[in-house]
């Protein structure tokens, strides 16, 4: 993936033509959009396992946030399990440059840096601490997705702007997302697409139109239905 830096030092794909993340702020965006809308706060204490699927690894940048929230939240028998499907990988030295602008999240992006490969490709899975594993998958998000057995508590989706990557979005992913979704549970996304939001409710899921992060007017979440 080639990366294009602007004049705050924000990361653009020239694959996609959009930027990584909001300009207002990476960091309060996660939290809006993913953190709170998946009410990870609460939910985390109840102790136990607990699975988060995300869209689009990106920088990294959700990952050390929820990472560094769940540090503060989780109970002693908590794990937390953190599942991303990345089809273009970011090198480490990207992914530095870009987590270096939040020292909120300086021992994250070192845990995270620290193992994070040279080459990265395949399956990368990073032990960031004795009750935190996270996954990132180097594949078609779709096709990786359908061959997992995994059922996920919570999904961040967060792959490009659906204008300019319209395969992350689509009513076939979105329906693989439902049936990895365990039932109640939950999902996140800055997106409000019409388009989207169809694909979403016809896979199956429950979806809410809520105020989007600094300004945005909707973003979009959701949860399966515990029936389903």
């Amino acid at each position: 993936m080639t990366v294009t830096w602007d004049d705050g030092d924000r990361p653009f794909s020239e694959a996609f033509q959009d930027h990584y993340f909001s300009k207002a702020d990476g960091r309060a965006e996660c939290g809006h959009v993913f953190i709170d809308a998946n009410r990870l706060g609460e939910r985390w204490q109840a102790g136990g396992p607990f699975g988060i699927g995300e869209l689009g690894f990106g920088t990294g940048l959700n990952f050390c946030e929820t990472f560094r929230r769940w540090k503060t939240l989780r109970r002693p028998d908590g794990h937390l399990a953190f599942t991303s499907f990345e089809l273009f990988p970011l090198g480490k030295a990207d992914i530095d440059r870009v987590l270096s602008h939040w020292p909120e999240i300086d021992a994250e992006r070192v845990a995270l840096t620290a193992h994070w490969p040279e080459r990265a490709e395949g399956a990368i899975t990073i032990d960031a601490d004795p009750q935190t594993r996270l996954t990132v998958i180097c594949a078609d998000a779709l096709k990786a997705l359908t061959a997992l057995p995994d059922r996920f508590d919570a999904w961040y989706l967060d792959g490009f702007a659906p204008s300019r990557n319209p395969d992350m979005w689509s009513q076939e992913l979105m329906r693989a997302v439902f049936d990895h979704t365990a039932p109640g549970g939950t999902f996140g996304t800055y997106a409000a697409a019409g388009f989207v939001r169809r694909n979403l409710q016809a896979a199956g899921f429950t979806v809410e139109r809520r105020p989007g992060f600094a300004g945005k007017r909707e973003m979009l979440a959701g949860f399966r239905p515990a029936a389903r």
